[in-house]
């Protein structure tokens, strides 16, 4: 099959890319900059430099095309942001009319968990909660369910679409042609050399990028026309992830988490200080996601895609595995792994 895959280059794209390949499918891959020097390479493998919002030149590369991954986007923990809410939501539509145009057999469009609204759905997230459209939430949250509400547009014109929505991405392969780490493997990079002595209290739903890979190829495969499917893994208490991290090289994690109640009442006045030096890491979207931790129902994809990821732990020990060997550790080394012992059976 001749595939396309938009945002190409990024973190989510490289491991899509080498499934695909794996898969045997001829792959188009699109991302507005040139493809870097340790990118994928495979002779079923092109890639081309293409602007999202020139329709002509989008249509013309996916002429052809049987199937669509759109990954372009924009992430932010700001409160607004145009140029993220243009990309998140107009170019959607613009990929995705492009596709209907190209006479593309299916789309399937990346989201996030953020499209749902976590601050009013009950302590769980499924198909069904609320979605981000309270003008209070954070620039990112409104721009997914907005780019969503794009694409169904399009859908009605007739283009058969599934959309996903990931929670937080974690996991190699990361960091391709020396573009900078997703947050949550910068921090686990950062535990793992020990340089982490404290973070903040709080859970999170992660998801390993591999996981979240396989599952975009399941919802091309298997998803019905314009439904969502949550692509979650484990919901765990991020100073454990960072723990482990360091235990994965004998380093020392953080020794306790800052409570939320002391984060509260600094926050309006550490988030302007971090956007004064280019920051948004410590903001009120950044808190608030950790904050709400709500519980995340996979089950739809489960059972209508065959979805199964892997448990954090593995996860974690890969990364740190693959930070050794790319040199992103400095002088920490992995510790060896414990051989399971094999379980024996008495016959007779």
């Amino acid at each position: 099959m001749r595939v396309a895959v938009t945002g190409a280059a990024g973190f989510v794209g490289t491991n899509l890319i080498n499934q695909l390949i794996d898969d045997g499918h001829e792959v188009v891959a699109i991302d507005r900059v040139a493809p870097p020097e340790d990118a994928p390479s495979s002779e079923r493998l092109t890639w081309l430099e293409g602007d999202i919002f020139d329709s002509a030149a989008m249509t013309t590369a996916l002429t052809g095309v049987d199937r669509v991954y759109h990954l372009v986007a924009m992430i932010t923990l700001k409160q607004e942001d145009p140029v993220a809410w243009r990309v998140n939501t107009a170019g959607v539509a613009s990929v995705a009319r492009a596709a209907l145009a190209a006479g593309v057999g299916r789309f399937v469009h990346c989201s996030s968990i953020h499209s749902f609204d976590q601050y009013h759905c009950g302590g769980k997230i499924d198909e069904n909660s609320p979605r981000s459209a309270d003008p209070a939430i954070p620039v990112y949250d409104r721009s997914k369910w907005a780019g969503e509400q794009e694409l169904r547009t399009v859908v009605d014109e007739g283009l058969d679409a599934v959309i996903v929505n990931p929670t937080g991405v974690y996991g190699p392969v990361d960091g391709v042609g020396g573009r900078p780490l997703s947050r949550i493997n910068g921090i686990l990079r950062d535990a793992a050399r020990g340089v982490v002595p404290v973070f903040i209290e709080g859970e999170f739903d992660l998801v390993d990028v591999r996981d979240v890979a396989r599952g975009i190829i399941l919802a091309g495969e298997h998803g019905r026309t314009g439904e969502n499917y949550i692509l979650g893994g484990e919901n765990i208490a991020l100073i454990d992830a960072l723990r482990g991290a360091a235990r994965a090289t004998g380093r020392m994690g953080p020794l306790f988490a800052i409570p939320n109640r002391i984060l509260e009442a600094v926050i309006t006045v550490a988030e302007p200080i971090g956007h004064l030096f280019g920051s948004d890491l410590v903001s009120r979207a950044s808190l608030g996601a950790v904050q709400s931790a709500p519980a995340i129902d996979i089950t739809k994809a489960r059972d209508e895609l065959g979805y199964a990821p892997r448990p954090s732990e593995t996860t974690v020990a890969d990364l740190v595995d693959f930070f050794a060997e790319v040199g992103r550790l400095g002088s920490a080394r992995p510790k060896p792994r414990a051989t399971p012992t094999a379980a024996v059976t008495a016959v007779g």
